[in-house]
């Protein structure tokens, strides 16, 4: 239940920036999703005093992979929203599930882990459909490289970034607490928006873009404080694979729900099957290691 909330909160979210952006530019909103975030979490964390590891802040070592993983996050982010302006809700998150898969490829260079055939058949089903879903966009992409092409490969730029944050953070969760890094993160990400937010806007918002505003910044709390308890309770593959299905959250609510200022992504029968096969690939990849565990076992 704790990943499918993730699944959901991610799935929702670039629909509620999307609506965001059409008053707000992206660095400032992604400047709120950090502060909202950092000013929720701050005081919980002393109050609860879950900061029992502070006095690892005197390493010199500790801090610079705590800035490096930060400053990766921020790049995330800010790719994240500059390529999801460029194109649609859901191409940013079709194309985002690059990160989990090439973390998993990560996993065989960095941290030595095994790569199944099974595995392989994933991430080869993925890559196919990864190309069908935005085989209507060739042009946009290989040809005259629009606004939406530039897009995309923002968005690819966002999902590598993810990558190096995460082998980081899993190094540094040997030494912290989920939380606690979280909290230093998502004070990184607000401290470097800031110079480049403009507030010149925010008389401009309606009463439901504050509102979006605010969930965006409660989303990015909550989605990522269910993302780190549910590893606590089950395989990390099993949540990458109930996680997966985020792309499919976002198509569904864009193309079955009219929301005003939203454009949904023109699909056709082979963009259809692609999403299902990034799905179904992404699954595969991350759950066929564990399957060849349990039938040795």
């Amino acid at each position: 239940m704790l990943a499918a909330s993730t699944a959901l909160m991610w799935g929702v979210l670039p629909v509620m920036l999307s609506g965001l952006l059409n008053t707000l530019d992206p660095i400032t909103t992604t400047f709120f999703r950090f502060f909202v975030a950092a000013i929720l979490i701050t005081p919980y964390l002393i109050l609860r005093g879950k900061l029992v590891n502070r006095h690892k802040m005197a390493s010199f070592n500790l801090v610079r992979q705590l800035l490096f993983a930060g400053l990766f996050l921020t790049i995330n982010y800010a790719l994240y929203i500059l390529g999801l302006e460029k194109t649609s809700a859901e191409a940013s998150q079709v194309m985002m599930q690059i990160s989990p898969v090439l973390l998993l490829l990560a996993g065989v260079w960095v941290f030595k882990e095994q790569f199944s055939p099974l595995q392989w058949c994933g991430f080869i089903i993925f890559s196919s459909g990864l190309i069908m879903f935005f085989s209507p966009r060739f042009d946009d992409v290989f040809i005259s490289l629009s606004d939406y092409g530039i897009g995309l490969l923002m968005l690819m730029g966002a999902a590598v970034s993810w990558v190096g944050y995460a082998i980081i953070q899993k190094v540094l969760l040997r030494e912290f607490n989920a939380e606690e890094t979280m909290l230093v993160f998502y004070w990184i990400g607000a401290i470097v928006f800031l110079p480049f937010s403009s507030f010149d806007s925010l008389d401009q918002l309606t009463s439901l873009q504050w509102l979006l505003l605010l969930l965006c910044g409660f989303n990015t709390l909550i989605a990522y404080g269910c993302f780190s308890e549910s590893m606590v309770h089950v395989e990390a593959s099993r949540v990458s694979a109930v996680i997966a299905i985020t792309p499919l959250v976002t198509v569904s609510i864009v193309q079955l729900i009219p929301i005003p200022g939203i454009i949904a992504e023109p699909l056709f029968l082979v963009s259809l099957i692609g999403a299902l096969c990034v799905v179904g690939g992404s699954v595969l990849t991350a759950t066929a290691k564990l399957k060849a565990l349990e039938t040795i076992k």
